[in-house]
Order: structure tokens, then sequence, then C-alpha cells
């Protein structure tokens, strides 16, 4: 394993100490400007998003936790598993799965309107929680958090965290795990529909579980997993300190869904990465079959469980845009709905600012009234 490459955007000590991570700064989820909310994780304060009408299907969604090890590596892997009601009476029909990634600073509970919206659209979700990047960061003393978090952003947690999407993926699949839910859990999963999702530092997981390939001197560090058929990335910021991001993506052939906002800004100390950013992760990946929705308004955190990131009723609007998009996304691909894009297109373009790829262009809509544009993360 080599060492960190030294860079002086992350660290400022003297330059020969610096040190950086080969994703983006996986302090990107950071909510270093809520210090009010440090007792907690990122992405799991509980939310409302259950009020919308959806609410009963989605809160009978049953909610399976493991806490697993990896012995090989001595790393706890704890995930969360969303089951689609309609799996759980029959254990004939192939489930597909969507295999999440949190952002930094989070655990297994966070994004929990995603999963639970997706289960109930026959989708599982297995939510997977990084240990050196997780919940944990939040607690200790305040005056060394921004240290933790540097260390979370290091090579080689980013390695890790692919690791574990690998590892739990192989354990939902072993035909030996009790399933309390089913007798057969590895034939009940549909291996041709198995997708990799994530926010943030997650999404830079998704990518490199995907297929992104990221050089170190004379060492290319491959963590291809072919079992994923597709990729949804929210937020996805490009590889930090890389500059050539076409070259890091060209190996990422498969479809791929990417969702942001004209406001999803991560700015701390030593680092900055903005709307442009997702642009060209998108601009960058080589397969065609890529689509891109870009909202209105909303932060880079309104993607987690916070219900008042950006303002309550922008927040439920996005995350209803957002998990339903997915859903569409993954009909457009794996049951060939070719009027499910258009169909989430047309419903929800008043919160849109552009679209791209399968989804096509639109323009604009009209500027909302100032009253509208309020961000409550400035309050």
């Amino acid at each position: 394993m080599p060492l960190p490459i030294v860079d002086p955007s992350l660290n400022p000590t003297p330059a020969g100490l610096r040190r950086r991570s080969f994703v983006a700064s996986a302090l990107a989820a950071a909510p270093l400007l809520a210090l009010p909310e440090l007792g907690r994780a990122a992405g799991e304060t509980p939310s409302s998003v259950d009020a919308v009408p959806e609410a009963d299907a989605a809160a009978r969604v049953p909610a399976i936790d493991w806490d697993w090890v990896d012995t090989a590596r001595q790393r706890k892997v704890p995930v969360r598993l969303y089951w689609p009601l309609k799996a759980v009476a029959s254990t004939t029909a192939p489930v597909p799965l969507v295999v999440f990634s949190h952002g930094i600073g989070s655990s297994r509970l966070g994004y929990s309107y995603f999963g639970r919206h997706l289960a109930t659209q026959g989708w599982a979700s297995l939510h997977v929680q990084h240990v050196g990047s997780d919940k944990g960061l939040w607690f200790g003393n305040p005056f060394s958090l921004i240290g933790r978090l540097r260390n979370a952003a290091q090579e080689a947690e980013a390695i890790q965290r692919v690791r574990d999407l690998r590892f739990a993926l192989d354990r939902l699949l072993d035909p030996a795990l009790q399933h309390p839910l089913t007798d057969r859990p590895a034939e009940t999963v549909d291996t041709q529909r198995i997708v990799a999702a994530g926010h943030s530092y997650g999404a830079n997981t998704t990518l490199l579980a995907v297929g992104a390939r990221v050089a170190r001197g004379q060492q290319a560090y491959d963590f291809h997993d072919p079992r994923f058929r597709a990729a949804i990335l929210m937020s996805a910021p490009p590889f930090y300190g890389e500059r050539d991001l076409a070259g890091i993506l060209a190996p990422v052939q498969l479809p791929t869904l990417h969702i942001t906002t004209n406001d999803d800004l991560i700015m701390i100390p030593g680092y900055r990465s903005g709307l442009e950013d997702r642009l060209a992760v998108y601009d960058a990946m080589p397969d065609p079959r890529k689509a891109l929705v870009v909202f209105d308004h909303g932060s880079h955190g309104i993607f987690t469980d916070r219900t008042v990131t950006g303002g309550y009723e922008l927040n439920q609007q996005v995350k209803g845009a957002t998990k339903s998009l997915a859903a569409a996304f993954l009909r457009n691909q794996f049951e060939r709905d070719e009027a499910a894009l258009p169909g989430w297109r047309e419903h929800w373009r008043g919160i849109v600012s552009r679209s791209a790829g399968l989804l096509g262009s639109m323009p604009a809509p009209a500027p909302a009234p100032p009253a509208q544009l309020v961000n409550a993360d400035a309050a």
C-alpha cells in the first residue's frame, strides 16, 4: 500500500506533512456549519418524508439489521436491509437489489426515505455502514473533530469503504445467511439486477465499485465489482486532486443516474466543490446510458434524512422527486419502461433546473418569486 500523496489543500501543516485522499474530499457531507447538530450523525435525523401519501406502505416495509464483521480485515460492517413487502410472502420470485453507501458521518439508518421507497417499488435496498467514516466521527473531543474528519477522508478509508460494499454483497448472497423473512436469501436476490448507489463520499465509493480506476505511481487501484449493473450517484464529487477525470471513469461501462442541485455546494476549510464538479462527473462518464437531473434549489445535505435542510417544503419535494426518479430510472433500465423517465420529468419539471441524457434536455422553469428562494440552511 503506497503512502498517501501529499497535497496542501486539506491540512494547514508544512507541505511535507500534508496528505490527501484519492476520492473527492470525504469531508463532503460533513455538516461543519451546523455545530448544534454535532451530537448526531448526518443523515440520521428522523424524517417526516413518510408523511406523504405513500406513508402506510413505506412504514410497513420490513427493515432488517445485521452486525456483520469482516474477519479478514477485522472490520465491522453493520447493514440495514429494506425488503419488499410482496417478497415476504413469496420466496420464489427473485428480488432486485440496490446496495447503498452513505456520506461521511452517517450510518445504516440514514437515507431511509430512499430505501423504504424502493422497497415499495419491489426493490430491496441494502444500506452499508462504513465504520471508519460513520456517525462515530461526531463523538469525542469537539476540538479534534476536523482531524477525525480528515482522517476519514484518507486513502486507506476510501479503500476500506469499497471493500465494505463487496463484503456486504457477498454476505447477503451467501446461501448460509439466516434471513428472518425468507428461507433462501441468496436465491431470492436477482443477481442480474444489482445496482450500486451512494451520496457524496458514498457516490465516490459507488464509482470505485462500478469500475473507476485511480493510479498511484505504477499501481492502479481497481475495485470493480461486475455484479453491479447500474449506479445511482447523488452529489458525486470528482476524485480529489486528479485532473484526468475522463481517464479515471473510462472503465465505467454501465448505466448511471446523476442527481444534484444548483446549490449543491461543499465549502469547508481548504476545500470547495459545487455544481460544476457534479456536472464534470456526468460529462466524463463514457457510457451513453446516463441521465442527469439538477434540481433548482437544495443544499448538499438535502439528500440526507434531514427535514429542515433547504426549508421544509422544498426538502420534502426534493426527497419525493429523488426517490421517484431512482425508481423511474430502474424501471427504464431493467423493465424497459420507456415512459418512466419522461413521465417523471413532466411531473417534477417545476423544481428541475436541468436534465440531460436519458431524460432528455428541458428548459429551466420560470424563476420563482424571491420569497420561495430562501435557504433555511443560511438562517
